[in-house]
């Protein structure tokens, strides 16, 4: 019970009530010890009455008056004459004297205190005020023992009392607690337990409903976070179909462009000069496209090897690309350039990023196609003492809202209707693989700018892939 909330609640709060309720003990027992006085010494005024009003009375009234007092004497000063009205043998001297006519707060609830602290019956002197302007000043002697007695009966009732009060306002708390809060969290509980064993139910999502404010959010926030992890267990879903799909596609693929191999093969000894020019770009194209479906293949069984990192020509690598990007534009008015510096060499894997660049300039090309307007892509590349660099540059309208907002993620970031984005997924995940980064420069209404860093070290390739 000890662990739950409410039973700490009840704890906390039977705790918190009885610290209370000490605080108020300590003044309240010294009230008490300070009225007991004060009624003493009004008795023993109603006592000395009797003598004032008869000078002759017996020793055995003058006895009864003192106990019905619970005084030994009483001492009455009146106009500055200090006169001894009632007296009766004292046991023991007096071992202290008590002034209740300016006791301070502070110095009642010491007085108090020690008091209790102390068993011994004591004898005690008591000064006041009479009461009825009956005089100057009135003072009694008296036993501490029945003081000390009915302070503890009184305190003892106070203790009872208090303890009865925290249990009953303890266990309110606890009954409060139990309905506000324990039961609406073991609800939200048991919605997570429902979800978490079926997470691609959509049905087990939480539905906000409580009215404090704060498990309201709380719940909000699960439902929020529930919704986002039912799409993405639905979307991997999905991929994890569609990647078996894609797996058989390029199988069967991978076999038709290995027999379309085989006659470019002999196409290229052809003597049609034609054919001597064009058939070495598609015998590359088809080496390309098998290589692409073979990676697939290895996707698929999640065993995709790593880049054969070589050195190679970029500008040669780029001329490839431009060349089939051009034969793709056909009569849309788009011009190309290149701004690579000759015998610029990089250290990549020359399949993988044809792959990406070829990538970027196919989108490109294409955004600028849906515009109906003409447009310019141009490749360039600078290095450093730590990375390559090839900028990506183009004039077409942007990347839209959503695109940026999911770039990089498959079947979310497509800047075209019907695109997948999974071209840039793609083209960022190769990059990865080579220890670097595709970043997004710029996108607006003049264009967009990609920038692909290729680190040129061992250390700084190992350390951006760990990123």
């Amino acid at each position: 019970m000890l662990n739950s909330l409410s039973g700490r609640f009840l704890v906390l709060t039977t705790v918190f009530v009885m610290l209370a309720e000490v605080l108020i003990f300590v003044p309240s027992v010294a009230r008490f010890r300070e009225d007991y006085l004060l009624l003493r010494l009004e008795r023993a005024q109603i006592a000395s009455l009797a003598l004032l009003a008869d000078d002759m009375i017996d020793a055995d009234l003058e006895r009864e008056l003192l106990d019905n007092a619970g005084v030994f004497n009483v001492v009455l000063r009146r106009d500055e004459v200090r006169q001894l009205v009632l007296s009766s043998p004292i046991p023991e001297p007096i071992n202290a004297t008590y002034d209740m006519r300016d006791a301070s707060a502070w110095l009642l609830i010491r007085d108090a205190l020690a008091r209790l602290a102390d068993p011994t019956d004591r004898i005690i002197r008591v000064m006041g005020n009479p009461v009825q302007d009956g005089g100057l000043l009135i003072e009694v002697t008296m036993e501490t023992g029945p003081l000390r007695t009915a302070m503890l009966d009184y305190g003892l009732r106070i203790l009872v009392l208090s303890a009865v009060i925290s249990i009953f306002t303890a266990a309110l708390l606890f009954l409060a607690v139990r309905a506000i809060l324990v039961k609406p969290i073991k609800t939200l509980v048991q919605s997570m337990q429902r979800y978490a064993a079926a997470p691609e139910d959509a049905r087990h999502i939480v539905t906000p409903g409580a009215g404090i404010r704060e498990l309201r959010e709380a719940e909000e926030a699960l439902a929020s976070m529930q919704t986002d992890l039912t799409s993405a267990l639905k979307q991997k879903e999905r991929l994890a179909q569609l990647g078996g799909a894609v797996s058989k596609i390029s199988h069967d693929l991978r076999n038709i462009l290995t027999s379309a191999q085989l006659f470019t093969d002999r196409i290229e000894g052809s003597d049609d000069p034609l054919v001597k020019r064009m058939a070495p770009k598609l015998v590359g194209s088809i080496t390309r496209a098998v290589s692409l479906c073979e990676n697939t293949l290895a996707f698929g069984r999640v065993d995709e090897p790593p880049p054969q990192l070589n050195r190679l020509q970029l500008a040669d690598l780029v001329a490839d690309v431009i060349d089939s990007e051009r034969l793709a534009a056909g009569d849309h008015d788009i011009s190309f350039s290149e701004d690579i510096p000759l015998g610029l060499t990089v250290r990549a894997d020359a399949e993988q990023l044809f792959r990406v660049v070829a990538n970027l300039v196919r989108n490109a090309r294409q955004a600028i196609v849906a515009t109906g307007k003409p447009g310019e892509i141009c490749i360039s590349a600078t290095e450093d003492d730590a990375a390559w660099s090839i900028t990506l540059t183009d004039t077409g309208p942007g990347l839209p809202p959503r695109a940026r907002e999911h770039l990089f993620k498959p079947f979310q970031g497509g800047a075209r209707k019907g695109g997948s984005g999974l071209g840039l997924a793609i083209s960022a995940d190769l990059i990865r693989g080579h220890g670097g980064r595709l970043e997004l420069k710029r996108t607006d209404e003049t264009g967009t700018q990609f920038i692909i860093r290729l680190p040129k070290s061992d250390a700084t390739l190992s350390a951006e892939a760990a990123e």
